[in-house]
């Protein structure tokens, strides 16, 4: 185009194009050349003292900085050794920065031209402003394998771990990585087939010992037929995608939407905003924006990366790694709600009033930019007196409204009385070898609490729109209690003194009263577990049953589509629904609903399993240098070869045996839940304290075993060996009337 575009033109080329906003991009995108660019230069600036372009600046502009997970091209080495690169969608307006690319010794060999996904760290103080660690290479997707290596003279071999997988794979001698005879290691495909038609590979990482604590993740993950390799058609269709630009979208730029998520979060997919509402007939109300990246627009139905997302169903989360449901390249970057970052999103406006109530809602499928990507732990130090340089200035126009929003939504859910459960999520923490260094309990913030009630709101309002248009999608559902876990939970509660009254339709506030009594109690932890053991198990259904849990009628997942396949398939049904565009939910889909939402169950509870699993084995392998150590806890179980016991400490679960109790023989009483001593008459009970001895810990299966040494504080006196055989019957019917008597004085207690 050699004509000089007008400046309504240009404008409109920096809307549907925010990340091609240079004087180069747009020379480049109308063919202007040679001296015409002295004429486009003059334009830009006519624009900018007019007003127009500075607005675009502020609007459209990004932040000169890059995200910390990007695409980079390999320049070459310089002299001294170093691997430069530079940064392929590089937005800002001054000179590009220069990337530095620091190897590991696995890492594959790099060369120029070579395009890699890689981790940034901005550095200051040196010749070039970022430090990259390679994520992997762009269009390359080799098999990978984990197995036991089995040295020989020529190198080894890798017997895979995977009882799916059949061959062994070969090693030559350079390919080792140093690897001993026996230990686990992780590798990758080397090369075409050698001798015996067998895979070459070569050692990525030596993992040890099986048992390890390194190797606990990977082991779960084969085990339990996670997949955790993706085709190389899936790599090369998230490689080509590219960022998405303004066209059919709302533009939320101005928008100071801003991402609060843990310190170690692997990516970005909701971002919130929160404002006083200036309709006079809302007085005291608020708006409230919850922003979700727009998956949909790079994951279309049929492709081979919605064929993979909906194989997997899931991201899966353990210690030291994840399994995302999407290839890093969209789950790291192109759906990363990254700071500065235009980014494509599914939005909705909510206006609530002063109390918390949902007034109304609207969808609009949109542009944003996150303002500013926050750890809870800033956002709350700075409500609470402490902001850092980073949340200061967000402190009053972004976060007191979001607070304040929070406080009203907290009324609401007051009103409603979900499920008030009080189980601290415990996290294990690795060193770099894999370790488990600490075992603590996470901390939580109101700033957790602002977040979850913005969620579950938007969540609400997508299962509101989508039955109010008679659209077809995937409910979260969670159905009542069974009437036998209630009887379950019945009996846990007067064993303690407390009451979970009968003869009325069952309601979340009945059982938060149960909790609330309990609360602050020796009974606390036993009481909160049971109510959790009573409840059902949430799964995706096309049919609406409810939510029990959350007290709501209607509940769909909207809000994590990076990691939930069943949010992706609400997104679509959302996209359908108001005609944005063709990347909605197919026919095929809506014909398949039934199918995909027992899939997804399936896969969910699969990575809890696998999750759970990997957690136990960490434990245990935590656990297994303290062998003989004494250890405070409660009994959470009791069964008719043992009882449960767990630890204060930690929150592991061990058995204590029945062998382990002493020499008296107990007898199990199903009815009441309770072992009872035929010598001494003892009653060992659900939620008693008490101390125990470590006797075993295997990592390889997660197991603990202990000795019981006082139950109460009362040391448990050891019977008689005679005593071991058939209990005496008058022993259980002392036992049986000191329970009884037990059980009337709690009540008097409660009366």
């Amino acid at each position: 185009m050699s004509q000089l575009p007008s400046k309504a033109e240009i404008l409109q080329w920096i809307s549907d194009n925010p990340t091609l906003t240079s004087k180069r991009d747009i020379a480049k995108a109308f063919g202007i050349k040679g001296a015409a660019r002295i004429d486009l230069k003059r334009v830009l600036r006519e624009l900018e003292a007019e007003g127009h372009l500075e607005k675009r600046k502020k609007t459209y502009r990004d932040p000169e900085r890059l995200p910390p997970v990007t695409v980079l091209q390999i320049n070459a080495l310089t002299p001294d050794g170093e691997l430069l690169a530079r940064p392929l969608e590089w937005h800002g307006e001054g000179v590009e920065p220069v990337v530095m690319v620091l190897p590991r010794a696995a890492d594959p060999a790099l060369g120029e031209g070579d395009r890699i996904l890689a981790k940034l760290q901005e550095v200051r103080g040196e010749t070039h402003h970022y430090e990259a660690r390679l994520v992997r290479r762009i269009g390359a997707n080799p098999r990978k394998v984990l197995g036991i290596f089995r040295k020989n003279e020529e190198g080894g071999r890798i017997v895979p771990i995977d009882k799916g997988e059949g061959r062994e794979w070969l090693v030559s001698r350079d390919a080792t990585g140093g690897a001993q005879d026996g230990e686990l290691v992780e590798a990758e495909q080397a090369g075409p087939a050698g001798r015996m038609g067998l895979p070459r590979a070569r050692v990525l990482d030596r993992l040890g010992d099986p048992s390890a604590p390194k190797a606990v993740s990977l082991i779960a993950i084969h085990q339990h037929g996670i997949p955790d390799e993706f085709p190389d058609e899936v790599i090369a269709e998230a490689d080509a995608m590219k960022p998405a630009g303004l066209k059919a979208r709302t533009d939320l730029r101005d928008l100071a939407l801003i991402t609060i998520d843990p310190s170690d979060a692997r990516d970005h997919d909701d971002a919130v905003l929160a404002h006083a509402d200036d309709d006079p007939e809302n007085p005291g109300g608020h708006v409230i924006w919850v922003a979700i990246a727009d998956v949909a627009h790079y994951v279309r139905p049929g492709s081979a990366l919605d064929t993979e997302a909906k194989k997997r169903g899931n991201s899966s989360y353990f210690p030291d790694r994840v399994v995302p449901m999407l290839p890093d390249r969209l789950s790291a970057d192109l759906c990363s709600l990254h700071e500065g970052v235009p980014r494509p999103c599914i939005a909705v406006r909510m206006q609530i009033d002063a109390n918390g109530e949902k007034l109304g809602h609207r969808f609009v499928r949109g542009l944003m930019r996150s303002a500013a990507s926050l750890t809870y732990d800033q956002v709350q130090a700075a409500m609470d007196g402490a902001p850092d340089d980073k949340a200061g200035p967000l402190l009053e126009d972004v976060i007191r409204p979001l607070y304040a929003a929070h406080a009203a939504l907290a009324e609401a859910r007051h009103r409603r009385q979900p499920l008030d459960l009080d189980l601290p999520e415990r996290k294990v923490e690795l060193s770099d070898e894999g370790r488990v260094t600490s075992v603590r309990f996470a901390e939580r913030f109101e700033a957790h609490r602002l977040i979850e009630e913005c969620m579950v709101l938007a969540n609400v309002a997508a299962a509101e729109e989508l039955n109010a248009r008679k659209s077809p999608l995937l409910f979260r559902v969670h159905e009542e209690p069974p009437p036998e876990k209630l009887d379950t939970l019945r009996e846990v509660a007067e064993a303690a003194g407390l009451v979970l009254a009968k003869g009325q339709v069952l309601r979340t506030a009945h059982l938060n009263a149960l909790l609330k009594s309990a609360r602050d109690t020796d009974h606390s932890e036993i009481i909160n577990m049971s109510t959790l053991r009573a409840m059902t198990q949430a799964y995706y259904a096309p049919q609406n049953f409810g939510h029990f849990g959350l007290s709501l009628r209607a509940y769909a997942h909207f809000t994590s589509p990076i990691r939930r396949y069943a949010d992706l398939i609400v997104h679509r049904a959302l996209i359908t629904a108001h005609g944005w565009g063709e990347d909605g939910l197919s026919p095929v889909e809506i014909e398949r609903l039934d199918t995909t939402a027992q899939h997804i169950s399936d896969t969910e509870r699969r990575s809890m399993v696998a999750e759970r699993d990997t957690n136990d084995r960490y434990l245990a392998a935590f656990l297994s240098e303290r062998l003989g150590e004494e250890f405070t806890g409660k009994i959470s179980g009791i069964a008719r070869f043992g009882v449960f016991v767990k630890l204060d400490e930690t929150g592991a679960d061990g058995l204590v045996p029945m062998r382990a109790l002493g020499a008296e023989y107990f007898h199990f009483d199903r009815e009441r839940g309770t072992l009872m001593g035929a010598d001494t008459g003892r009653i060992i009970a659900l939620g008693q304290r008490v101390t125990v001895r470590l006797a075993e810990a295997a990592p390889v299966s997660g197991g603990l075993a202990f000795d019981l040494i006082d139950i109460e504080g009362a040391k448990v006196p050891k019977g008689s060996a005679t005593s071991r055989g058939k209990p005496p019957r008058r022993k259980i019917g002392t036992a049986r009337r000191k329970a009884a008597k037990l059980k009337r004085k709690a009540a008097r207690k409660r009366g």
